[in-house]
């Protein structure tokens, strides 16, 4: 460690409050991505009062870093009081004007704290990075008006980021909302603009979806009107700081150096544990895990974006159609004997153009992220080099 760097044993304290009387009702996690969430333990007949209470601007963490994704579970609390597990531990600054607990919490999202933490932690069969070990890290701390301009900065670049990730979550809502009025409720406009099923648009009985739609339209299955590939990857082909999106079966895009594709495509996870499978639309150069299905359109009347928002509607249901038993797959012989409806050629060019023009600013957001992220990766790595002044 650099001469400057401080011991954080000096500068932070434990907190052992338990939810005495059962006063505190909201029980937490924490995920390894560093923030509270809504915790897994079921509390029906579980005595409250042994969990310990974290307070407003208090730091929990998991000591356990065994099977955690070489991360390690910690969070800064800024909402209501909460508790937490027994075996976490609870700590806070022990004062404000000397370290601030946004710029310590800084420090906890770099990658390098992570590879600290498992390379600190000890045991057999499970491993944990414990108290005495929190105190024993080390970390620059500059005048706490540095350290209040370095947060600043932080929270500027991830305000944007969250701003640009809503944007595209609303984007994305607005694009779903028009596929299941055109293509579910057959509400697109007619020649007149007034929606056609409700203004008495002409419907006949479609054997292949055993259900009317609207005349002219037809049903199909997957097998007929899509293409699907496999990348052929491992896993571990994910590199960090890598140039091309890398799809796995997880819901994080990884990076990795090659590209085995280079279009606009829908990629669907083709395995998982829970039965979830992320799904995701790609305009551009990639790559893809073996068991990632790449899946493209072979017909004129279909578009990807509708391939994308139709397997979206079909993601509950593959939870009780899927095979396997540890693991679930969605196989071939699944995804080729699903339905899907094909409007005529006029309304398939006006929808393609609408959700096109949508997709488009959500991939201009993402480019967008993606830079940010950068930003802030780079200003985590420089805290590293802050010097007292």
């Amino acid at each position: 460690m650099q001469s400057s760097y401080k011991r954080l044993g000096n500068y932070i304290e434990q907190s052992h409050q338990k939810n005495d009387d059962n006063i505190i009702k909201l029980l937490q996690g924490i995920s390894n991505k560093k923030y509270f969430q809504k915790a897994k333990t079921n509390t029906i007949g579980i005595d409250l009062s042994k969990y310990r209470i974290v307070r407003t601007g208090e730091f929990a963490f998991n000591r356990a870093t065994t099977r955690n994704g070489d991360k390690i579970s910690i969070a800064l609390r800024k909402n209501e009081d909460c508790i937490v597990s027994p075996s976490y531990r609870i700590f806070k600054s022990k004062d404000e004007n000397i370290l601030n607990s946004q710029y310590l919490m800084m420090w906890y999202n770099r990658p390098e704290f992570d590879r600290y933490a498992r390379f600190k932690s000890h045991g057999s069969a499970h491993e944990f990075f414990d108290w005495d070990e929190m105190c024993d890290v080390e970390l620059p701390v500059p005048s706490i008006d540095k350290q209040k301009e370095i947060v600043k900065e932080y929270h500027t670049i991830t305000d944007r980021i969250k701003l640009n990730e809503s944007l595209n979550q609303k984007l994305e809502e607005t694009a779903q909302a028009i596929y299941k009025e055109w293509f579910v409720n057959f509400e697109f406009p007619n020649v007149e603009g007034k929606p056609y099923k409700s203004s008495g648009g002409e419907m006949v009985f479609c054997d292949e979806l055993d259900g009317k739609i609207p005349v002219g339209w037809n049903g199909s299955r997957y097998e007929h009107v899509m293409n699907f590939t496999t990348g052929k990857l491992n896993s571990n082909a994910a590199v960090i700081n890598g140039k091309f999106p890398f799809f796995t079966c997880s819901a994080e895009t990884f990076k990795t150096n090659t590209f085995a594709f280079d279009t606009e495509a829908v990629l669907l996870a083709g395995n998982n544990a829970s039965a979830i499978y992320p799904l995701k639309f790609f305009i551009g150069k990639f790559d893809a895990y073996q068991r990632t299905y790449v899946i493209t359109t072979n017909d004129q009347r279909l578009s990807n974006q509708q391939i994308y928002f139709t397997i979206k509607d079909e993601l509950e249901n593959f939870k009780g159609i899927s095979s396997g038993t540890a693991t679930k797959f969605l196989t071939m012989q699944i995804l080729n004997n699903l339905k899907i409806c094909l409007a005529n050629k006029e309304v398939s060019i006006k929808f393609h153009r609408i959700i096109k023009e949508l997709f488009n600013l959500i991939d201009l957001n993402t480019k967008e992220l993606e830079q940010l992220n950068e930003f802030k990766d780079i200003l985590l790595s420089k805290m590293a080099t802050i010097e007292d002044e």
